[in-house]
């Protein structure tokens, strides 16, 4: 499971000698390749025989690579990969809220239970856009546009309109009419845009549906009841069967979770 940015990752490899039995290697050093591609190379004593463990404080979203390096007696190399959150990750639903819902009262499966309300989010958004609010910022390059079309709506507010190169048309906010439904911007003057730009803007919902919540909440507890594997106690009823796909959507989104999205379902070209 993922690892929140400011958390201590715990890490660890062991050591064994020909025979299979724990044992000190000569020297071992613990190489990290953080997700801005800079590394960081610290070396690590034995916690106990044959064991090497290391409390790495995160300070960086994203995927990191691990690799242990054994030298001199008991040479070896292991290496691993372990991923953290971006500060404020989208999550339609609280870990509360998804608990309550999956029936769950300890705290052993938290971190599981976190991991798919992310993956449930991104199911709801992939149908009625953002819900989460979030800031976007992408780059525009239509150098003579008459409308440009954010690609993340609704859209909230347009909050800075920069120069992508030296020399270009930067643009101040209150120059531009935002059709917040539809995320198209348009110069209030009628004339066309300079580009390339970079546009910053703020995307999602203020207020959650209760329908989006009902629905992120079916879309959790079938992939919940999916991942359990035979033998485990299962949730739900047959509504949930994941024998039956959606004709093009496979088995994640169970159908009355998309009746209750098809609503506010994002036109065709709309991302």
């Amino acid at each position: 499971m993922p690892f929140d940015l400011g958390a201590v990752v715990p890490l660890a490899t062991t050591v064994r000698d020909a025979a299979g039995a724990l044992a000190n290697a000569g020297a071992m050093q613990l190489h990290l390749s953080l997700p801005d591609s800079t590394t960081t190379t610290v070396a690590v004593a034995p916690a106990s025989t044959g064991t090497y463990t290391y409390d790495y404080p995160s300070v960086q979203a994203g995927r990191h690579t691990v690799r242990w390096l054994a030298t001199g007696i008991n040479a070896g190399a292991y290496t691993d990969v372990f991923d953290v959150r971006e500060a404020t990750p989208p999550a339609i639903l609280s870990l509360a809220d998804a608990k309550k819902h999956l029936n769950k009262i300890g705290t052993t499966d938290d971190d599981e239970v976190r991991f798919w309300v992310e993956a449930t989010t991104r199911a709801v958004e992939w149908f009625v856009g953002p819900v989460v609010v979030r800031t976007v910022t992408e780059m525009h390059d239509r150098p003579w546009a008459r409308q440009i079309a954010l690609l993340q709506a609704p859209v909230l507010a347009v909050t800075a309109l920069n120069a992508v190169r030296s020399g270009g048309t930067s643009y101040t906010v209150d120059e531009f009419d935002v059709d917040n439904e539809t995320g198209i911007v348009s110069r209030l003057d009628g004339g066309r845009i300079h580009g390339p730009l970079r546009i910053t803007y703020t995307a999602g919902r203020r207020i959650i549906p209760a329908h989006f919540s009902a629905a992120a909440r079916i879309i959790l507890q079938h992939l919940w009841r999916t991942q359990q594997g035979p033998g485990r106690p299962q949730m739900g009823t047959d509504d949930y069967s994941v024998t039956e796909p959606i004709p093009g959507l496979g088995y994640a989104i169970p159908n009355r979770a998309l009746q209750l999205l098809d609503p506010d379902r994002l036109p065709p070209g709309i991302a």
